[in-house]
């Protein structure tokens, strides 16, 4: 039996995608599945090594590992409106925006390149995701760039929304924000990427067929969100361009890719093939 080790971030949206394939509600005739749980910049930096042979990854990511690793169709995490945001402890002018100290959770997230593209290029720091939340209010930073679910707590942390990265997308593309993907190593083959591909997909389906018992599993990766909260957060994420990408999906895909070329932060634009 082949064991494919598929890496993904130990969080509420991703937990409820795999919750069926961990718990051997769907599975893959001849497969193993080994789960490894790690935050997405991890994760980003194992797949410039080509370590697993399915990883979730940026899609500012993806953009460097497109020779070693093929786009999954289900698994994407893509808001409609909503994505990343800039936070500050009280409010600063936009102007202002490109010479502050910007705390954001790795250089290789497509947050981090959306940064890149409406703001430009202030000093960075590195942090862990959660912890940027706390970077911001002792100081060490004058602005956090939210990802995961502190997208819709930071008013509980007492912090003040800057920019909206999700909503200036929306307003410049009309087309939803791809975030994150999964990913599988091109020297699987397409046989073993259509199972997997076919696996995931029955995984998500599942779980938005049993929302009660996928959620109680998501909850264990919510770090102390009540369950109302993680509900909307998953729900935002895992939607219908998780399940497939579709045609607005890749437009919005090659839309990013190309703002991505077309102000110097890729050469070309990489292969767009999911399957």
């Amino acid at each position: 039996m082949q064991t494919i080790r598929i890496g993904h971030s130990p969080d509420p949206d991703d937990a409820f995608m795999f919750y069926a394939l961990t718990a051997g509600k769907v599975r893959v005739p001849g497969v193993r599945i080994e789960h490894v749980l790690e935050d997405i910049e991890t994760l980003n930096r194992r797949s410039r090594e080509a370590e697993l042979e399915v990883t979730a990854v940026s899609f500012a990511t993806y953009l460097l590992i497109a020779d070693r690793y093929r786009m999954m169709d289900p698994g994407a995490s893509m808001g409609k409106g909503y994505g990343p945001i800039l936070v500050a402890r009280e409010p600063i002018p936009a102007v202002e925006l490109e010479q502050r100290v910007t705390a954001i959770a790795g250089k290789h997230t497509t947050s981090a390149l959306l940064l890149r593209l409406y703001v430009g290029d202030p000093p960075l720091i590195e942090v862990a995701f959660d912890k940027i939340p706390a970077a911001v209010l002792e100081g060490q930073a004058d602005l956090g760039l939210l990802i995961h679910e502190g997208q819709i707590t930071y008013q509980t942390m007492g912090l003040t929304k800057v920019l909206d990265l999700g909503e200036a997308w929306q307003r410049d593309t009309g087309l939803p924000l791809p975030l994150g993907c999964n990913v599988m190593r091109r020297d699987l083959g397409d046989d073993l990427h259509r199972a997997l591909s076919q696996a995931l997909r029955d995984s998500i389906a599942w779980a938005h067929a049993h929302v009660d018992e996928a959620l109680e599993y998501a909850m264990r990766y919510g770090r102390g969100i009540d369950k109302e909260t993680c509900r909307r957060f998953v729900l935002m994420y895992v939607n219908d361009f998780t399940l497939a990408l579709g045609r607005e999906g890749r437009a919005a895909v090659e839309r990013l890719f190309t703002m991505a070329h077309q102000n110097g932060v890729i050469p070309t634009v990489p292969p767009i093939d999911p399957i």
